[in-house]
């Protein structure tokens, strides 16, 4: 994520949220969850997304021509935003388990009713777990509790059944050099989806993917793309995530019970 200079001015406190106006553009907005930036918003250009890995996640959704959008964990709900202004006459449906999170979206960043975007409050899982085969385009995972992805979201089963509902899914995961979320996430994907790769920068976040092969997704196309963000990302390909992941066991539904 690239760092603003300059003092920022809080407008709206709410716990451990705080909503702050960027100094060096007017109609910037972040919201915090104690020490993480949680989303950021520019009221005046809606398409505009600040943080380097939601850009990244948008190139493989144009990539894949995803129109119908499940996005599980929405803060102010910034990538959502910027994919229905772009396309109003796609759908794109946000989960946010936090009241407290979507009244400051509301109430701050400027959250409102738009044409092709529908905000809820909703468990991810449980949402997913109600939809039909095949029902939709993607599904994006932008979740964590402090900075983890919830495990009862990355297990083999609820993977299983993102796949079950859409040919697409990327996780964003942040992680160190020891790649260990990384890999946990990798290994259920790759029990879910045909191909299995990956995305990112030289630290921080991660977005990992399962495609199926219906896709045809070219990686190429995508790589030149994410070469050419301010923030560059290079692609991991199947094939070496493969060899990342092995050994890797996926995470199981009882492993999160017991564990």
């Amino acid at each position: 994520m690239p760092r603003r200079r300059g003092v920022p001015t809080t407008i709206a406190r709410r716990g451990e949220l705080i909503a702050e106006r960027d100094p060096l553009r007017p109609s910037g907005r972040l919201l915090r969850q104690g020490d993480m930036e949680a989303s950021y918003i520019d009221l005046a250009d809606p398409t505009h997304l600040e943080f380097d890995y939601m850009r990244w996640m948008r190139i493989v959704l144009r990539a894949a021509r995803a129109r119908r959008v499940i996005h599980v964990g929405g803060g102010a709900c910034a990538l959502a935003r910027a994919l229905a202004a772009e396309d109003p006459e796609g759908r794109q449906e946000v989960c946010e388990v936090d009241p407290d999170v979507l009244a400051v979206a509301r109430e701050h960043l400027g959250l409102r009713r738009a044409p092709g975007l529908r905000v809820r409050l909703a468990e991810g899982r449980a949402f997913v777990a109600d939809q039909g085969a095949a029902s939709w385009d993607a599904i994006a995972m932008d979740a964590f509790v402090a900075a983890t992805v919830p495990r009862r979201l990355i297990t083999l089963q609820a993977l299983a059944d993102v796949a079950r509902v859409a040919p697409l899914a990327l996780i964003n995961v942040l992680d160190d050099r020891s790649a260990r979320d990384v890999r946990a996430v990798a290994a259920a994907l790759a029990e879910a989806y045909p191909q299995t790769w990956a995305l990112g920068g030289r630290g921080g976040n991660t977005i990992v993917i399962g495609s199926a092969a219906v896709l045809r997704l070219d990686l190429g196309w995508i790589a030149t793309r994410l070469a050419a963000d301010p923030s560059p990302a290079r692609v991991t390909p199947p094939t070496a995530m493969a060899r990342l992941l092995s050994g890797t066991l996926p995470l199981r539904d009882e492993d999160v019970r017991t564990g």
